[in-house]
């Protein structure tokens, strides 16, 4: 099933459910790819809606830092449930030892040696953690893996 047919019958079936919570999130959701494909003037397939999903959780995992720091639990704890839904969509995540054994591998690729090459590394690495692993998370690897060359 293509990730837009899932989603249409994920709203569906949420409204059946009465889960208010989790319609909030589809909707929300489906609003996002709706205004990329408009900007975009075509319809997303299912690594554009991938992106949008990854998009979407980086900003709710960013929003829930921020809440938990300003002690807003109410407001982090929505953000989660949202995350949870935006999950859903997105392919399995790498864990940290996967993230870092590409990191190693590209950077040997690429012939990335210290910390000025990071952008080299960094342009290499992206496309292919792209909705598998949290950009920030791996910028965050990627800068102590070439620190560690130095």
């Amino acid at each position: 099933m293509a990730l837009r047919e899932k989603l249409e019958e994920d709203i569906k079936t949420s409204m059946r459910s009465r889960d208010q919570a989790r319609l909030d999130a589809l909707r929300f959701y489906k609003n996002a790819v709706l205004a990329v494909e408009k900007e975009q003037k075509k319809e997303l397939d299912d690594a554009g809606m991938i992106e949008v999903a990854a998009k979407q959780a980086s900003d709710r995992r960013d929003s829930i830092k921020a809440f938990e720091e300003g002690g807003r639990d109410a407001m982090a704890a929505k953000e989660s449930a949202e995350l949870v839904v935006l999950e859903e969509f997105l392919p399995p995540q790498m864990s940290p030892e996967e993230i870092g054994k590409l990191i190693k591998d590209t950077a040997v690729e690429v012939g990335a040696a210290s910390i000025q090459d990071k952008g080299k590394l960094m342009g290499k690495l992206m496309p292919e953690v792209r909705g598998k692993a949290d950009g920030t998370v791996v910028n965050e690897m990627a800068t102590e893996y070439l620190e560690s060359l130095a």
